[in-house]
């Protein structure tokens, strides 16, 4: 029996591993949940200062340099905030005694560590992944004269410098339970996209590979370099530096809107685009044990109605499981499984090939449906996009 294609639904929620947690975020709110030394879950819903129609978040290019500077910031403020926990265990019992940087900044010392943290990090990607790849090529270059063959060459390091980073630190413990927490993200997501309640056992099927990742995203960013800086063809020193700087901020755009397409849409070319970040997930994310999608499962649950959003865009039906016999028969084996659609609706989502909402055809086909799901809920408006993505190793088991 061939493989049932599993289609799943943008829900627009997108998250980040933490320190012995996960942080997950619906548009402006946003949940971290860790796990405290003690065992418990630790829950704190938080708010960001996020307007969808600001025009910042609505210009192409633009929406994407914003939407990096503002995850690397709350990045590095949660990471901060989990690391916390850990902290508080350590020093307990033990006096507190002020350092000489919190006796100058007094209570600005968190925001001051904060900022330094994030210009180090941003320094210090620079110098690995753009400025030793351009020393090296032009070292290189005193031997070979064949500029594009230079420009190659450094953009292969890059790459190769970037991939070995990211794998040497998942040979880390503590980076490798990250990578765990991270999957656990991953695999919550998928669940919800894919229909299946959200639960430990079904998290645990899910996929932990997805395309709207951040490791994706960097990916891009590096490959995008290397592309456009094929193109800087100048033998003034301070200006080869300057424009590779310069383009960070367009690499960040454009990386931003390949990814925001790949995980919205599917087609062949946006396929062939993802399928390396796919590839490096393998690295970046790992599977995670129980405790840890529990740990997922809060974050998700705090901030997204996961229930109401399959009630709206699933209907669930329980069918006879089927085998393929030897000559190729499809013969029923008496036992029931649980079969996940999509709503119909998701055939009026899109207006020809263009991925907008027609929103007149919906509701028109709204009030004359007197459809029903297993859950009794109702068509309603819409206004996600559907997402024709497979998970085809995700089948939906007996018994769920």
């Amino acid at each position: 029996m061939a493989k049932r294609r599993r289609r799943s639904v943008f829900s627009g929620i997108g998250g980040q591993a933490v320190l012995e947690g996960v942080m997950m975020r619906n548009r402006k709110e946003y949940a971290i949940a860790v796990r405290k030394p003690d065992g418990n879950i630790s829950v704190d819903i938080k708010e960001l200062d996020y307007d969808p129609k600001q025009l910042k978040r609505r210009i192409p290019l633009l929406r994407g340099i914003v939407s990096f500077v503002e995850s690397l910031t709350l990045g590095m403020d949660i990471l901060s905030y989990s690391a916390s926990f850990m902290d508080d265990e350590e020093e307990e019992g033990k006096e507190q005694k002020k350092s000489l940087f919190e006796k100058i900044f007094k209570d600005k010392a968190e925001d001051v560590v904060m900022a330094l943290t994030v210009l180090f990090s941003i320094a210090f990607a620079i110098l690995l992944f753009m400025v030793l790849p351009y020393a090296v090529s032009e070292i290189l270059g005193r031997y070979i004269r064949n500029k594009s063959l230079i420009l190659l060459i450094e953009g292969a390091l890059r790459i190769l410098i970037f991939i070995l980073y990211v794998a040497g630190i998942a040979l880390m413990k503590d980076i490798r339970r990250l990578y765990q927490y991270h999957g656990a993200e991953h695999k919550c997501i998928n669940c919800i996209e894919t229909g299946r309640p959200l639960t430990v056992e079904n998290v645990k099927k899910s996929s932990r590979f997805h395309k709207r990742c951040g490791t994706s995203f960097m990916l891009f960013v590096v490959v995008l370099g290397v592309i456009l800086c094929f193109f800087i063809r100048t033998d003034v020193l301070w200006m080869k530096i300057g424009l590779r700087l310069a383009l960070i901020p367009v690499i960040a755009g454009i990386s931003y809107e390949l990814l925001q397409l790949a995980g919205k849409k599917e087609n062949f070319l946006l396929a062939i685009i993802s399928t390396p970040g796919l590839w490096l997930q393998g690295v970046t994310t790992k599977e995670p044990d129980e405790s840890m999608i529990e740990v997922a499962i809060a974050a998700t649950e705090a901030v997204f109605d996961w229930e109401a959003f399959q009630e709206k865009h699933f209907v669930r039906k329980m069918v006879k499981k089927k085998r393929t016999e030897a000559d190729g028969r499809e013969v029923e084996t008496g036992e029931d499984t649980m079969q996940i659609d999509v709503r119909e609706i998701e055939d009026m989502l899109r207006s020809g090939n263009t991925g907008v909402i027609n929103r007149d055809l919906i509701n028109s086909r709204l009030n004359n449906a007197n459809g029903s799901s297993m859950n009794g809920g109702a068509y309603g408006n819409t206004d996600t996009y559907m997402n024709n993505s497979s998970n085809s190793s995700n089948r939906w088991g007996q018994g769920q």
